[in-house]
């Protein structure tokens, strides 16, 4: 179990305030190669469901347990998401597709669900950007902290791309970009959770990007990818399920620590509304490596938890390299 009396660690003091102590370190997506970032801290994105797959909030670090090969760890940090608190804040990019996977009739159903979805989240210190795709990525409305705006610039999404081209990976590409170099680093003195929001029919097409490299920027940038997909359907299929799409077969979502959504019914409020739920059932976990642990070997992560609630975390393998001098 976690000890509650966490943020007595010095070092966790410094975070708070915005001091991180930096070395060359490598961190993996799960399976792929490593990335070099430049922090020394190791932090995990997790969020929990009940076996109804009803979010949960209001645990704390003893409801956990981590562990590194195996062998349990004390974290140096956890934090939740709350309402009108100085914790965790949000920065989410919605990146919504416009080549014809949506009708404009549906665009209108779409943006009302998503200015409820921001309405929802504004108590808790959030940040919204706005960018659509088809062939390109486009800002439609940077990052902002007031629902206002973003409501402003959704008006302003009407038209519809030939449909000719989806960049799909590239747009989350983009967005993850975003989020490092223009999303604020902290809001009050807080690191925030990075969310993007894809909104796609799920078949990338023309993409410059690979999808792996997307994951591993995603990992690095401690981002998870949620995607409000549009179901396709085969007559072939037996069990009435929609087909798998090429977005969820590259695991670009399942790697990121996301889930993906169908729109079966174009119903996009609920569904918005239940992701707004899950996100502010989320939390950080995090430590600092070992000396032993700096030897750039793979080690695998696992947060699971004590009462037998559902984890999804958005990476499970890192790789750390020696301190510099």
């Amino acid at each position: 179990m976690f000890e509650k009396r966490l943020c007595i660690a010095p070092r966790l003091v410094a975070l708070l305030v915005g001091v991180v102590l930096f070395s060359a370190q490598t961190i993996l997506g799960q399976d792929d190669d490593p990335i070099v970032v430049d922090t020394d801290l190791l932090t995990f994105e997790i969020s929990v469901t009940g076996k109804n797959g009803i979010p949960v909030r209001g645990l704390t670090a003893d409801d956990f347990v981590l562990t590194v090969d195996g062998k349990e760890r004390k974290p140096d940090f956890f934090k939740p998401i709350e309402k009108n608190d100085q914790t965790r804040p949000l920065s989410v990019v919605f990146a919504l597709d416009v080549s014809g996977s949506v009708t404009n009739e549906e665009l209108v159903d779409l943006r009302f669900a998503m200015e409820k979805f921001v309405s929802a989240l504004a108590d808790y210190n959030s940040y919204f950007a706005v960018t659509t795709f088809g062939m390109k990525v486009k800002t439609i409305q940077s990052f902002t902290n007031k629902p206002e705006k973003v409501r402003k610039s959704l008006a302003k999404i009407t038209d519809v791309d030939d449909g000719l081209s989806t960049h799909a990976y590239d747009a989350v590409d983009y967005a993850i970009r975003m989020l490092e170099k223009k999303s604020p680093p902290r809001i009050n003195q807080q690191i925030p959770k990075r969310v993007v929001v894809l909104i796609t029919d799920g078949f990338p097409v023309g993409d410059v990007v690979a999808p792996s490299t997307v994951i591993k920027r995603a990992n690095a940038a401690d981002t998870s990818v949620y995607s409000l997909i549009f179901p396709s359907y085969s007559r072939l299929s037996q069990n009435g399920k929609p087909v798998l799409t090429l977005l969820e077969a590259s695991g670009l979502v399942e790697k990121t620590g996301g889930r993906s959504i169908y729109a079966n019914n174009r119903d996009f409020a609920p569904l918005l509304e239940a992701l707004a739920e899950e996100l502010t059932a989320s939390y950080a976990v995090a430590f600092y490596p070992t000396d032993a642990e700096r030897d750039g070997k793979k080690r695998t992560v696992r947060i699971t938890s004590s009462d037998g609630l559902n984890v999804n975390q958005n990476k499970s393998v890192f790789s750390v390299g020696k301190l510099k001098n």
